[in-house]
């Protein structure tokens, strides 16, 4: 394992334009290398770039080089995924039609993925028919109590749009308990065995500040009706490029964490949740 810190840092060098997803991240994979990760093979769901996956794998060690396979229904996405080293293969689909056959994996790991994705049950149906029996579900998502982590704008009431506009601009659909995701996954055919929370309040708040003055400004500038990717895409923030304003990007990104650090404190409310199920 390797401290969040360096997670930190190795996530602003890949994306040095997302301080505040940055951040969280690292916190995200931190609880993810600590809970751990079941040998096997693998089916990354929702594998976006492929960049996250391969600073994930390089922290684990050996315990995370695997055979892992690559799904996205992003095509650009995929596209850079197919060169990022850690794939044996990559899939530009949905998660409800997934072109391998049954019983083909050990192991479904998906981050930060499930809360964007509308017919969820469709997707659960189908991971479920990929898995072998006993095979694990491992994912996070933001926690039920995410909206109660957040301390609302620097200016202005904590209200309904402002909730309805984090969530816009994130692309969360959903909230569940983890009862509640619970419930969804036994109808097909797949059963919690644990859960740990991470992103206490005081980080969630810190995530909230450096994303609203960071994408949630370029958000609003286009009247919110372009997703964050396109526009970073549209500015060429995603380029494998380094340019001297990627550096100073990146410098500037280490301030993120002022303030809140790395660890999660106290009993309180947390902002997301790492849930391993398995198949019965």
């Amino acid at each position: 394992m390797i401290a969040p810190s360096e997670l930190f840092r190795r996530l602003v060098a890949t994306a040095p334009y997302q301080p505040a997803t940055n951040y969280w991240r690292a916190i995200e994979l931190d609880a993810v290398q600590r809970h751990g990760l079941p040998g096997g093979r693998v089916l990354d769901l929702g594998c976006g770039d492929g960049k996250l996956t391969r600073i994930l794998i390089d922290a684990m060690g050996e315990t995370g080089r695997r055979n892992w396979v690559g799904l996205d229904p992003d095509p650009e996405e995929t596209r850079l995924a197919s060169e990022v080293g850690v794939y044996s293969r990559v899939h530009t689909c949905g998660g409800d039609r997934v072109p391998e056959p049954d019983a083909s994996f050990d192991l479904v790991f998906s981050n930060s993925v499930l809360e964007h994705i509308p017919g969820i049950e469709a997707v659960f149906r189908e991971m479920s028919r990929l898995l072998v029996s006993g095979g694990r579900f491992v994912f996070t998502v933001p926690s039920s109590s995410f909206h109660a982590c957040l301390r609302g704008p620097v200016w202005g009431r904590k209200d309904d749009a402002y909730l309805a506009s984090i969530d816009a601009r994130c692309a969360h659909l959903r909230y569940p308990t983890v009862e509640e995701w619970g419930q969804m996954l036994s109808e097909t055919g797949m059963s919690v065995v644990s859960s740990t929370s991470y992103l206490s309040r005081k980080q969630v708040r810190r995530w909230e500040f450096v994303s609203n003055a960071s994408a949630g400004v370029l958000y609003r500038l286009r009247g919110g009706a372009v997703r964050p990717i396109e526009i970073q895409r549209s500015l060429r923030m995603r380029s494998e490029k380094v340019r001297p304003i990627d550096r100073l990007a990146a410098l500037a990104a280490r301030f993120a964490p002022l303030g809140a650090g790395f660890t999660s404190a106290g009993n309180g409310p947390a902002g997301c949740v790492l849930i391993e199920a398995k198949k019965d």
